[in-house]
C-alpha cells in the first residue's frame, strides 16, 4: 500500500514546511500541492517542502501546459528533482475549463494539449529533439526523467493515464467512484501494452478530520462550496447531482462574498463527495475502496479543522490498519 496527503496551494506558506514535516514523520509516501488560479504559486511551495523534507516524495497537483508552457514545466520539473534528489513527481493534467475562462483562456482540445505536453516534456527531459522546435530549445543543464502522474477525471483523460502516465490522480467524488475510474484506466493501459500495475493509481479523496464532527463538516462543506461546481458530469452523475446545484452556491460564495450562506447550501448528499469524521469513522469506506482494488490511499484538503492534526491522526490510526496489506 501506498499513502499520500494532498494541499491546496491557499494557504500562509509558513504552514507547508510544518505540513509536510508532518507527513514525512507519519510515514505516508508522497505529499502533493495544487496550483489553482489566484492562489498561492505552487513552485514556492513546493521548493518549501523539498528543503524540509529528506525522505518523502513531494508533487505538483497538477501543473498543465495552458498556463505554463511545456519548456518552462520541463525547466520546473527538472529543477525540482535536482533540489530533492529525485524526490520529485510531476503532476500534469490540462486544468479546469471553467478556471481557466476566469482568464479567457478557451481549454480547446484538451487530451491531445496533455498528451503533447507529457510527450515533450519527457524528450526536453531526456535531451532529444522536439518536433516544431528549433535546435536551440534543450535544456543547458543535466536533467534525469521525473515521473509524470496525469490528473484525471473525464474517461477519455482517464484512458490517457493508462495509456502514457507513471501514475494517474483521479479525484474521487465520492470515494465509491474508484469502480468507475479504474476499468478506464485498466482499459488505456491495455491499449498500450501495459497493465493496471504499471501506474500507481491513487485513490484521491476529500477527508475532514476531527473530534468534533460539526467542526469538521464545516470544512468540507467549504471546499465543496468552492470546488464542487469544477466537477466533471461522471462525478456529478455518480452522486446524483447536476452542475446547476451548485450554481446558488457558486453565487453566494464569489458574486455574493458570502461564504457561510455558501456553505448553508452544501447539501448532504453533497457531503457524500469526502470523507468526514472520526479515523474510526471514515474507516468503513477506505476499507471498500481497498477491496475494490484500491492500493494507494490519497487524503486531500480541507483534511480538518487543524490539518497538520489530521495528518498525524491518519498517520496512527488509519496507515498501521492498511499498511501491512
Amino acid at each position: 500500500m501506498r499513502f499520500s496527503i494532498r494541499l491546496n496551494n491557499d494557504l500562509p506558506l509558513r504552514e507547508y514546511a510544518r505540513l509536510a514535516r508532518a507527513a514525512d514523520a507519519a510515514g505516508f509516501h508522497q505529499i502533493w500541492v495544487s496550483h489553482d488560479l489566484f492562489l498561492r504559486s505552487a513552485p514556492v511551495l513546493l521548493t518549501t517542502m523539498l528543503q524540509v523534507t529528506e525522505r518523502i516524495a513531494v508533487g505538483s497537483g497538477v501543473l498543465n501546459p495552458y498556463t505554463l508552457h511545456p519548456a518552462e514545466i520541463a525547466m520546473l520539473a527538472a529543477t525540482l528533482d535536482e533540489l530533492g534528489g529525485g524526490r520529485f513527481l510531476l503532476g500534469l493534467s490540462a486544468g479546469a475549463g471553467n478556471f481557466l475562462e476566469w482568464i479567457g483562456i478557451r481549454q480547446e482540445r484538451p487530451l491531445a494539449a496533455t498528451r503533447r505536453a507529457i510527450h515533450t516534456i519527457r524528450a526536453a527531459l531526456a535531451g532529444e529533439p522536439i518536433p516544431g522546435w528549433g535546435p536551440e530549445a534543450y535544456l543547458r543543464f543535466p536533467a534525469h526523467p521525473v515521473p509524470i502522474y496525469l490528473g484525471a477525471m473525464s474517461p477519455g483523460m482517464l484512458r490517457l493515464a493508462g495509456e502514457l502516465a507513471d501514475g494517474a490522480l483521479p479525484l474521487l467524488f465520492p470515494p465509491e467512484h474508484f469502480a468507475t475510474v479504474a476499468p478506464l484506466v485498466a482499459e488505456g493501459a491495455a491499449r498500450a501494452g501495459r497493465s493496471l500495475d504499471d501506474i500507481d493509481l491513487a485513490a484521491c479523496v476529500w477527508c475532514s478530520i476531527a473530534d468534533d464532527r460539526e467542526r469538521a463538516e464545516a470544512v468540507l462543506r467549504d471546499k465543496i462550496a468552492y470546488y464542487g461546481s469544477a466537477l466533471s458530469p461522471l462525478i456529478l452523475e455518480r452522486l446524483g447531482l447536476a452542475r446547476e446545484d451548485f450554481q446558488p452556491i457558486e453565487r453566494a460564495l464569489l458574486i455574493e462574498r458570502d461564504p457561510d450562506k455558501a456553505r448553508r447550501l452544501v447539501s448532504e448528499p453533497m457531503l457524500r463527495i469526502g470523507l468526514v469524521g472520526t479515523p474510526k469513522e471514515i474507516l468503513p469506506r477506505l476499507e471498500r475502496l481497498v477491496e475494490m482494488g484500491a492500493r494507494h490511499l490519497s487524503f486531500g484538503p480541507p483534511l480538518g479543522p487543524d490539518p497538520v492534526a489530521a495528518i498525524e491522526l491518519l498517520g496512527r490510526e488509519v496507515l498501521p490498519y492498511f499498511g501491512n496489506r
